[in-house]
């Protein structure tokens, strides 16, 4: 999909529902939240406290009933359960610092807003709301605040 393409996820309160995520397309103009979808990039790569590296790959808008979503899907090839090194409990700092330092300045940059912001790692390329029991995922949510993420039980 290229840069500037204006995606909007509508999906329920589950990561994956039934059927898969629906997206819906509009061109730019037409009332849609625009919305920058990115490719993987060195310059959105980011050095985490776990140590690895991850590379923004995606953000999606989804409205989930009254809140709007904000979900920063990120590569982060050493989670793999076969020949990763890092662990969930390792990678768990990662999700507050990327919420922290780098998804409130997104939001920011981008004049968003949201109520809720999910940070989730995967260590291949899984389109949203796909299965793929091969694939490792993690993910973890917070309410951004005026004092920065605080993290939401789902």
């Amino acid at each position: 999909m290229p840069n500037g393409t204006v995606r909007r996820v509508i999906t329920a309160r589950t990561a994956a529902p039934e059927g898969g995520a629906r997206t819906w397309r509009r061109g730019w103009g037409r009332g849609c939240l625009p919305v920058l979808m990115l490719a993987a990039s060195p310059i959105f790569a980011q050095e985490v406290p776990s140590g690895q590296q991850v590379t923004l790959s995606e953000v999606l808008v989804d409205e989930v009933g009254a809140e709007r979503w904000l979900r920063f899907r990120f590569l982060a090839p050493d989670i793999a359960r076969d020949g990763g090194t890092v662990s969930y409990a390792e990678a768990e700092q990662d999700f507050q610092s990327l919420c922290d330092d780098f998804a409130l300045s997104y939001i920011a940059s981008f004049e968003l807003s949201a109520d809720v912001v999910v940070i989730s790692f995967m260590d291949r390329p899984v389109p949203f709301g796909t299965p793929d029991p091969d694939a490792t995922q993690f993910f973890e949510a917070f309410r951004p605040g005026p004092d920065g993420c605080e993290w939401e039980e789902l």
